[in-house]
């Protein structure tokens, strides 16, 4: 990943044009290590985001909205009370560090001004947010806090001296010199790459191959500014020199300040981001697909919304499926012990007989027999009965019919508690597969209340805001113009079929699998072949059974469809279907 010293100096210069004398209206925190900032600058609103999480730590602007706990993270008190109605004054980066500082002129409760610098340290699982108080460089607290059990050298403490992170004496990028770089290539033994990363400040590890990458096209006279001319072909090795390292390092680093930067995002073959930089890497181009962007922080937005989503949305998901998982396992092992019990009741018939054989000879037995052998005249076969030395024949007789009618009752309930069982194992699926098919952390919220409404998960204290992008369901048009509507959890498809939909509107659901309520409304039109099935192909793909072909689809009125007084979520049943096989498709 190459959020290295040179995105976080286009980012910074960025800010700078953006964000200077901005005022600091709103401050939010939706996670423990990341907040945003609502700024008011040059008559536009502007969405300020920062995240110290290890594994994706960064600062950008925004666009889109979050959610928000309605009990506010102890960091972002201090910042309100800190910086609220401030103005950012300064925005630089550290060096070539990946350290951008934000500083802000606040005025305090007795109307004095007050200096304020909010540092951001985008260094892997070492990230942080610190906010000091500029005069005095005391830290006044930070969304990690450090103590010296963790780090000796350096404390990220309230009231501690703010201390920079060790420079490991690299020296910064855009200080380099022509002698500098001979040194570092004299000293390479063989790896230039590593020699310049580990001698460059700001510098990520695929931005030093792609210098010595480009110095040897340069070599060949084959390097362009323009990606598109240049073909990927390794060729042979040169002589490194020094001055040619130094005039690609120093293309490089003038494009940071560029006004109209080019950035690019990467693609690997599933679509999915694989890297990012502020300009084009020509070393890899060749192997991925590429976004072209005209603006660092959508590049940056683009690749984490839609690389760290889904790691987002998996993180914010992992105790709801291991929930659903515990919960699903347990009700699987309760399903295997009712079914073995009911099968060792259904074979009680052999105590009935038992009881039966007994009554019609208590004449023949005698008391204090551990056994007895009797005709049994169903199957003209004699027959060895166990019994109880210590009771009469009469008794062992009792003690058979007991048995019976025990087990008689034992079949009712056992039946009835394998269907419930069944029941809550089918509503689990369903959650486990909305839940690896969500695609953002306002779905996974929702599947959240519902997992804590049907008591599978406790409430959590700190809750979330409803979002305003509430999720809606999934919405498409047939070929021949019919509206079709697709729950995205239990609870909306009970309110898609029982609310939204009217009687004469098509209910589909897949035929035994886990799956979306789809609705197809017919606004009093009739319906049409093409309709139902193009209708059938979506509730197939949203289903369990999307990655499988001829998936039976069902499909009634609603009117047809009801809920079973005390149903969980999106359990229903229904009568007059009709069953029809399609292949999933996720377009109409």
């Amino acid at each position: 990943m190459s959020f290295d010293g040179m995105v976080v100096g286009a980012v910074v210069h960025q800010l700078n044009r953006t964000l200077i004398g901005g005022k600091i209206e709103k401050i939010y925190q939706p996670e423990p290590d990341e907040i945003i900032l609502n700024i008011r600058s040059a008559r536009e609103n502007q969405r300020l985001y920062i995240s110290a999480n290890s594994s994706h730590a960064r600062i950008h602007l925004i666009s889109e909205t979050s959610s928000n706990p309605l009990n506010p993270f102890g960091f972002c008190m201090l910042l309100r009370k800190h910086i609220q109605g401030g103005r950012i004054s300064e925005i630089i980066q550290k060096d070539s560090e990946r350290i951008a500082e934000i500083s802000i002129d606040t005025i305090n409760e007795l109307g004095f001004s007050i200096n304020k610098k909010l540092i951001v340290e985008i260094m892997g699982k070492h990230s942080n947010i610190i906010l000091t108080d500029i005069a005095s460089n005391k830290i006044i607290d930070s969304i990690k806090r450090i103590s010296i059990d963790v780090n000796r050298f350096r404390q990220l403490l309230p009231g501690h001296q703010y201390v920079y992170p060790p420079s490991q004496g690299k020296v910064p990028y855009y200080g380099i010199t022509e002698p500098q770089i001979e040194s570092f290539i004299e000293n390479s033994t063989g790896n230039i790459p590593k020699s310049l990363l580990s001698n460059i400040q700001g510098i990520s590890p695929v931005i030093a191959e792609e210098i010595i990458y480009r110095v040897n096209l340069l070599k060949q006279d084959r390097y362009d500014s323009d990606i598109n001319s240049v073909l990927f072909d390794p060729g042979t090795i040169h002589t490194i020199s020094p001055a040619a390292v130094t005039h690609v390092l120093n293309d490089m680093v003038s494009k940071i300040d560029d006004d109209s930067p080019t950035p690019r995002v990467y693609l690997s073959e599933d679509g999915t981001p694989f890297d990012f930089h502020l300009f084009p890497l020509i070393i890899i181009s060749g192997y991925y697909r590429e976004i072209v962007f005209n603006d660092i922080s959508n590049a940056i937005s683009f690749y984490y919304s839609n690389k760290s989503a889904s790691n987002r949305v998996k993180q914010k998901s992992a105790d709801l499926v291991k929930t659903t998982v515990n919960s699903l396992d347990k009700l699987y092992l309760k399903k295997q012990r009712l079914s073995e019990d009911l099968l060792k009741a259904k074979e009680s018939d052999i105590y009935r007989l038992y009881g039966e054989l007994l009554t019609a000879n208590l004449y023949q037995i005698k008391h204090g027999f551990s056994e007895v052998e009797l005709f049994n005249y169903y199957s003209n076969e004699d027959i060895t009965i166990p019994l109880d030395a210590r009771c009469t024949p009469i008794q062992n007789s009792q003690r058979y019919y007991k048995k019976y009618n025990k087990s008689k009752t034992a079949i009712i309930e056992k039946n009835r508690q394998l269907e419930e069982t069944n029941n809550d194992a089918a509503y689990l699926e369903s959650v486990l597969d909305y839940i690896e098919k969500a695609e953002t952390i306002e779905e996974i919220e929702a599947l959240r209340l519902e997992l804590i409404e049907s008591g599978y998960l406790r409430k959590r204290k700190n809750n979330f805001k409803s979002s305003r992008n509430k999720p809606a369901p999934h919405e498409y048009t047939t070929s021949d113009g019919f509206r079709v509507l697709v729950g995205r959890n239990n609870k909306e498809n009970d309110i898609l079929t029982f609310k939204t939909a009217s009687g004469k509107d098509i209910w589909f659901h897949t035929k035994d699998i886990p799956g979306s309520h789809v609705i197809l409304f017919t606004e009093g039109k009739s319906i049409t072949e093409t309709a139902i099935f193009e209708a059938a192909a979506l509730a197939a793909y949203h289903s369990k059974g999307r990655e499988s072909e001829n998936v039976p689809v069902d499909y009634t009125q609603v009117r047809h469809v009801k809920k079973p007084n005390g149903a969980k979520p999106g359990m229903v049943i229904f009568i007059n279907n009709k069953t029809i096989y399609v292949n999933p498709r996720s377009s109409v």
